[in-house]
C-alpha cells in the first residue's frame, strides 16, 4: 500500500527506537567482548538471539521462505556475521562515541547504494540531511582525535570503519528484506546464519562464559533481536533514503552509554556534533515517499 505523507514520520521513529536498542546492545557487548574477546561474546550472544528468534517464528506458525528469499537471508547473514564482529572488535579499543561516530561513513555510503542497486531517487533533502549527519559526526570525532591513545587504537580504528563499509552494504540488504519477509522470519534467519558462520571457528576459539555473564548474554541477545525486529518493520514501510539518517542517532545513545556505563566523557565538540546529527534527523523525516510497496498484515 501507499502510506500518505502524514505518517511517513511513523516508520522514522521506529527505526530510531531500533538504533536506540542496539546502541543499549552495544554497551552491553562492549563490556563481554572486554571480558571475553569479541568472538566468544558474539557466539554466546547470537547462541540466546536465536533461541529468542525460533521461539517467535515457531510460535507464529511462519512458513518456510522460497529459495530466492531464503539466499537473501542467508546473504545478508554472512555480511552481518563479519561485520558485527569487526565492529565490537574494534569497540574494544575505542570509546563508544568516537567507534559509532568512525561508522557514520555507513549510511553516507548506504544512501548511494540505495539509488544504485534499489533505484531509489536521492532528492536535494536527503543528501543535505545526510551530509549534515555525517558532518555532525566529523565534528565530533575531530574533537576527540586529539585524545592520547594505546599502541592498539589502529586496529580498532580499521576494524570499525571495515566494518562500516560491511554496514553499508547491509543497509541495502535490510530494505530488500524487509520487502519480501515479516520481521520475525528475518530475525530466526539472520541469527541462525550468523551462528552458523561463528560455529565453524567454534573448535579453535570457542571458550565457555562464566556463569555471572549469562545473564549479560542473554540480555544482549534480547536488545538485538528487539533491533531487528523493529528495524525491518520500518524498512518495509519507509525507503532507505529516509531512514538512513536515523543512524546518526545512534552517536546519542553510544555517547549517553558510553557516559553511563564505562564513564566516557561527553564533550563540548560531542554536544556540537550531535545538534547537528538531529537536525538532519529532523529533515530526513519530513521527507514525502515516492511509494512504498507493502501490505499491512506483516506488522508485527
Amino acid at each position: 500500500m501507499i502510506w500518505p505523507a502524514r505518517v511517513t514520520a511513523l516508520p522514522f521513529t521506529v527505526a530510531m527506537l531500533g538504533i536506540a536498542s542496539y546502541s543499549m546492545m552495544d554497551a552491553v557487548m562492549k563490556a563481554l567482548a572486554i571480558a571475553l574477546g569479541a568472538y566468544n561474546a558474539m557466539l554466546w550472544r547470537t547462541v540466546f538471539a536465536l533461541v529468542i528468534a525460533a521461539s517467535l517464528f515457531v510460535w507464529r506458525r511462519k512458513r518456510w521462505p522460497d529459495r530466492s528469499i531464503l539466499r537473501l537471508h542467508v546473504r545478508r547473514g554472512i555480511i552481518m556475521s563479519m561485520m558485527a564482529f569487526l565492529f565490537f572488535y574494534g569497540l574494544t579499543y575505542l570509546p563508544m562515541a568516537e567507534a559509532i561516530g568512525l561508522s557514520f561513513v555507513a549510511p553516507l555510503i548506504a544512501l548511494y547504494l540505495a539509488a544504485a542497486m534499489l533505484s531509489e531517487r536521492i532528492v536535494g533533502r536527503a543528501i543535505f540531511a545526510s551530509l549534515l549527519g555525517f558532518a555532525g559526526a566529523l565534528v565530533v570525532v575531530a574533537g576527540k582525535l586529539g585524545g592520547v591513545y594505546d599502541d592498539d587504537v589502529g586496529k580498532g580504528i580499521g576494524a570499525i570503519l571495515l566494518s562500516a563499509m560491511l554496514y553499508a552494504y547491509n543497509l541495502i540488504l535490510q530494505r530488500q528484506q524487509a520487502l519480501v519477509a515479516e520481521p520475525i522470519e528475518i530475525a530466526f534467519f539472520q541469527s541462525a546464519t550468523v551462528l552458523c558462520a561463528y560455529l565453524l571457528f567454534a573448535p579453535a576459539l570457542a571458550v565457555i562464559p562464566d556463569y555471572d555473564l549469562l545473564p549479560d548474554l542473554f540480555f544482549a541477545g534480547v536488545l538485538g533481536i528487539i533491533s531487528m525486529l523493529l528495524m525491518s518493520w520500518a524498512y518495509a514501510r519507509a525507503q532507505s533514503r529516509m531512514l538512513i539518517a536515523a543512524e546518526y542517532t545512534a552517536f546519542v545513545w553510544a555517547a549517553l552509554f558510553g557516559w553511563l556505563v564505562f564513564a566516557e566523557e561527553v564533550t563540548v565538540t560531542t554536544l556540537t556534533g550531535t545538534a547537528l546529527i538531529v537536525i538532519g534527523c529532523l529533515i530526513a523525516a519530513r521527507q514525502q515517499p515516492d511509494h512504498v510497496d507493502h501490505v499491512e498484515s506483516t506488522a508485527v
